[in-house]
């Protein structure tokens, strides 16, 4: 069966009744078995384009971290790559001298020791990204153990419950165990302490994020590595430190060039970043780099030649599209460094007003102002009780507007919050109508005597 969401799989009648159109009154075409026939292009756009009506507007969704505008200049060049196959190097040289630029750029922003000749590559987005990162720690690891005749059978990696989904596929997939710090209290990300209690000689290392997507906030990369430094020096014992910066990797840069998050920290091999959030591009396209060389074990890395000339490859896929790299370099290229700060932190400006303006409402408490990531959580004050968050989640899908809420993981799966996400796009003056709409609905909101909806029968947002 085809994956999708249990509650959200629509039930649909077996054939389509075609509009008439091009002659073709009343003729039925099947849903899920081929036509018999071919029918006019224009036809069979229109059908597909009326289907997809029904999905949700992507300026008023600020629950996904995904770009969903780029300038019409990059889309122009996007639609001239859609057909070049990003992995056959030998047939679009030039789309793969665009990707080691964008490597070499990235490992220059992220302070890499060597710039030149960087040591990474593109991926369909962060998520696979961050596999390839764990790969690469856990071989390093795997190597180690052996050269020094221990066994390497029980590896495990140590990361905060607030990491997204793909660090759990890995450790899964990929049979590591997962060391995973709760939450506890107001303290919602990893803490230097937390890390280094739950790392061993079998750790193949540690997991930190610079941007969670629970509630936009950095974790203190800095803290944690002085940490694992002090453990090395009191045990021995050599912990890698891996940055996932999907979001942050594009953000803290521009904003914040005085935090020490990425390679100026000796212990940091790897960092991951999603080139469609933060990187303005659509998706998808992630980044991995690694500190040096010697970070990325070579026996990784796989040599093909069937596509021309000999070409080296290190991903979880083979082919997929250029487009994407393409529209990154285009992005690098147009924006610039000043480019990219007066976009972030326009988007940051945003971010911070909305989470005041919210703020001030009343029923809210904030998690976060949004002056990390641009991006803030906030729950409902405790002595609210005739609604929760999921009914306000529904109530602005009323708008149009797709405003998650979700329950906090393992030891504060009592926090139910609502989150914003501002990225490029969003506008002071959408924010405004965000603001409005809030304000409307909690009027009626305010006047029901109890919720309607919880986490377990609200319909919107699994995080």
């Amino acid at each position: 069966m085809a994956l999708t969401s249990e509650q959200h799989a629509l039930q649909q009648a077996a054939e389509l009744i075609v509009a008439p159109l091009y002659s073709l009154e009343s003729e039925r075409i099947p849903r899920h078995t081929l036509t018999e026939d071919e029918m006019p292009p224009d036809l069979a756009r229109q059908i597909v384009h009326d289907e997809l009506m029904l999905d949700g507007n992507a300026r008023l969704n600020v629950a996904t971290f995904v770009t969903t505008w780029m300038e019409p200049q990059a889309e122009e060049l996007m639609a001239e790559c859609l057909d070049k196959n990003m992995i056959d190097k030998d047939e679009y040289p030039q789309t793969a001298a665009l990707e080691t630029r964008c490597v070499n750029i990235l490992a220059n922003l992220w302070h890499a020791p060597e710039t030149s000749e960087a040591t990474g590559c593109s991926t369909t987005g962060s998520s696979e990204a961050a596999m390839l990162a764990g790969l690469a720690l856990k071989r390093r690891w795997r190597n180690r153990r052996l050269a020094d005749g221990m066994p390497a059978d029980r590896p495990n990696i140590v990361m905060g419950t607030n990491v997204q989904v793909c660090w759990e596929k890995f450790a899964n997939y990929w049979d590591v165990e997962m060391r995973l710090v709760p939450m506890e209290g107001d303290r919602f990300t990893l803490s230097p302490e937390e890390a280094v209690a739950r790392c061993d000689e079998n750790t193949i290392g540690v997991v930190a994020i610079l941007g969670s997507t629970f509630d936009g906030s950095y974790e203190p990369v800095a803290e944690i590595s002085a940490a694992l430094d002090a453990f090395e020096k009191d045990s021995g014992i050599d912990v890698p430190l891996h940055v996932d910066g999907a979001s942050g990797g594009f953000v803290a840069p521009f904003l914040d060039p005085d935090l020490v998050w990425d390679f100026r920290l000796p212990r940091v091999a790897s960092i991951n970043a999603s080139g469609h959030k933060y990187g303005l591009v659509y998706p998808g396209v992630g980044w991995i780099v690694w500190r040096d060389a010697e970070a990325l074990p070579d026996e990784l890395i796989f040599r093909v030649n069937y596509l021309g000339d000999t070409m080296p490859t290190f991903a979880l896929n083979f082919s997929r599209p250029g487009a994407q790299v393409v529209a990154q370099y285009y992005n690098f290229l147009r924006l610039g460094f000043e480019g990219y700060r007066r976009v972030h932190q326009y988007a940051r400006d945003v971010a911070t007003k909305l989470s005041e303006e919210l703020d001030q409402l009343g029923p809210f408490e904030l998690l976060t102002r949004g002056d990390e990531l641009p991006v803030f959580a906030f729950s409902l004050k405790p002595e609210i009780e005739n609604y929760t968050v999921f009914d306000l989640s529904l109530a602005l899908r009323e708008r149009g507007w797709q405003v998650p809420a979700y329950t906090f993981p393992e030891n504060r799966t009592d926090l139910a919050v609502l989150r914003v996400v501002v990225r490029r796009g969003f506008t002071h003056d959408m924010a405004d109508l965000l603001i409005a709409d809030v304000k409307r609905q909690l009027e009626r909101l305010e006047k029901q005597p109890a919720p309607t909806h919880d986490a377990g029968s609200a319909t919107a947002f699994a995080h």
